[in-house]
C-alpha cells in the first residue's frame, strides 16, 4: 500500500495546491503525486512543480472529471487516491482509506458528515442524492459525491468511458462499482474549510440537475426496470381510475383511459427490453 498515486485535480488553486502537496509528501513520502492543472489562469502548475508534484496540464479548462481521467491515465501505481487540491481534505486520512481497501474491497470513498457538506442546502440535496440512488443500485449509499476515494486503478479504468468531464465524475463511478458487483466500502472522514484564496467551482443549480441526469443514466444503463417499472405502475394505474371513474359517471369508456393503460403496457416492455440488452451485453463482456 506504500506505492500508490495520489491524483489532485485543480483549477486556479495556487493558493491551496502547494500546501496540500506538501502535507501528502509529509505522510506518504514515496507516493507518485500527480497534479492535474485543468487549464489554470493563475501559477497553479508552477507552485505545485516546486512542491515536489508530477504536474500534467489541460490547455483549456475541461472539468474536474476530465482531471481525473487524465490523472488516472497518468498514474503508475494500482492504487489511487483522488482528492481535492483546496485544502479541504486530510493526508492523514489517507491511511483510513487504505486501510479499509486492504481489507478487500475494490473502492474506499471517504464519508463526509452533515456539518462537512458545505452548508445546510448542500447536505439537504446530498441526503436525497444518497436515498434516491441507494434505491437505484439496492445498496446503501452513504456519501454519493464526495471526490475523496480510494480505488484500485484497474477496476476504476473499467468505467472511465461512462465518467462525465464535469463534477458529477463521483456519482457515475460510485453507481458503476454497485451495479458491476464491486465492493464499495465508506470511512468516516474529517473536511476542512477550504483554504484561503480557493473557490469553489460548482454551480449548486446547473451540477445538482446534472447529478440527477447521471443517476437516471447509470440507472438505465444497469437496472432499466428500476425506473421504467415504477412509471408504467402509475400511468396503468391512474388507466384504470380513469375507466372506472367515465363509466360510473358517464356510463362509458373514454379514450384517454385507453390511451394511459396502453402506454402503461408499452413503457412496461421497453424496460423489459431494456433489461434483456444490458444482460446480454455484460454477459457478452464477462
Amino acid at each position: 500500500m506504500k506505492e500508490i498515486s495520489v491524483i489532485l485535480p485543480a483549477k486556479n488553486e495556487s493558493a491551496s495546491v502547494g500546501q496540500t502537496v506538501s502535507l501528502i509528501k509529509s505522510h506518504w513520502a514515496g507516493a507518485e503525486i500527480i497534479v492535474v492543472d485543468d487549464g489554470s489562469t493563475d501559477d497553479t502548475a508552477c507552485v505545485a512543480e516546486s512542491s515536489g508534484a508530477r504536474v500534467v496540464t489541460h490547455p483549456y479548462s475541461k472539468g474536474n472529471g476530465a482531471a481525473i481521467k487524465t490523472g488516472l491515465r497518468a498514474a503508475s501505481n494500482n492504487i489511487v487516491v483522488c482528492m481535492d487540491a483546496d485544502g479541504q481534505h486530510r493526508a492523514e486520512d489517507i491511511l483510513v482509506l487504505l486501510e479499509k481497501l486492504e481489507a478487500g474491497f475494490d473502492m474506499v470513498v471517504g464519508s463526509r458528515s452533515r456539518q462537512g457538506q458545505a452548508g445546510f442546502h448542500r447536505s439537504l440535496a446530498n441526503g436525497f442524492y444518497n436515498r434516491f440512488a441507494s434505491w437505484m443500485v439496492g445498496h446503501k449509499i452513504e456519501d454519493l459525491t464526495s471526490g475523496f476515494r480510494a480505488v484500485r486503478k484497474d477496476k476504476f479504468m473499467e468505467f472511465i468511458s461512462l465518467l462525465p468531464n464535469k463534477f458529477s465524475y463521483p456519482t457515475t463511478i460510485t453507481m458503476s462499482f454497485f451495479r458491476a458487483g464491486y465492493s464499495v466500502g465508506y470511512a468516516p472522514v474529517n473536511v476542512l474549510s477550504r483554504a484561503e484564496g480557493s473557490a469553489s467551482h460548482i454551480s449548486p443549480w446547473k451540477d445538482g440537475v446534472r447529478f440527477l441526469l447521471i443517476i437516471f443514466k447509470i440507472g438505465t444503463l444497469f437496472s432499466p426496470l428500476k425506473l421504467f417499472f415504477p412509471i408504467s405502475l402509475v400511468l396503468g394505474l391512474s388507466g384504470i381510475s380513469y375507466y372506472a371513474y367515465t363509466y360510473l359517471t358517464d356510463g362509458r369508456f373514454t379514450n384517454m383511459g385507453a390511451l394511459l393503460f396502453t402506454t402503461a403496457i408499452l413503457v412496461f416492455l421497453m424496460g423489459l427490453v431494456s433489461e434483456q440488452i444490458t444482460a446480454l451485453m455484460y454477459k457478452g463482456k464477462n
